[in-house]
Parts: structure tokens; C-alpha cells; sequence
């Protein structure tokens, strides 16, 4: 299932949360992203949203990152997009906070 690949990979990625950014590995977080948390890029302008990793269990942002996989998928330079408009993505995780 899409959705499980999604959200596996997405935690894979959010292991090292919290985690100090000295820059020595490659793929490590900026030091900006606080633990229990990830960077996502939303809308053309691919604005940076830092979300809890508690969106996670919620169906509806499943469904972006479906979106996102179709659209993207998971290997690509830009980190996490998700193809969303900004005003759409922020209605959607304010109300699933």
C-alpha cells in the first residue's frame, strides 16, 4: 500500500529528529526542525512548512503524501514537496491539529 510506503519513509527520514546539525552526514535535518517534527515544501512558490510528526496518522495528509508520491516521488533533490496549495494546506493542518 502507497500510504504505509509513504509514511515509512517519511519516519525513516525524521529518525535523527532532534538530532544537532553539524553538518558532517549528508541527509541530515537542519537545526531548525524541531524534534518531533519534519520540513515539507507546499504550493509553486514551494514555501517550507515545519508539521508534527503527529500528522502522520491522520488519513487526509495520507492522502498528500500520495499525492506527493504520484506526483514526485520520494527520491528527488527538493526534500519533501507536497503538491498542495499553501491556503489548501494550511486549512488542512490546522484543522487536523
Amino acid at each position: 500500500m502507497a500510504v504505509k510506503k509513504g509514511v515509512k519513509q517519511i519516519l525513516k527520514r525524521c529518525s535523527s529528529l532532534g538530532k544537532k546539525n553539524t553538518g558532517e552526514e549528508a541527509g541530515e535535518l537542519p537545526g531548525d526542525v524541531p524534534k518531533g517534527h519534519f520540513a515539507v515544501y507546499v504550493g509553486e512558490k514551494r514555501s517550507r512548512f515545519i508539521v508534527p510528526i503527529s500528522l502522520l496518522s491522520h488519513p487526509e495528509f495520507q492522502s498528500l503524501l500520495d499525492m506527493a508520491e504520484e506526483e514526485f516521488g520520494f527520491h528527488h533533490d527538493m526534500g519533501l514537496t507536497i503538491p498542495c496549495e499553501e491556503m489548501a494546506f494550511r486549512s488542512l493542518t490546522s484543522a487536523l491539529r
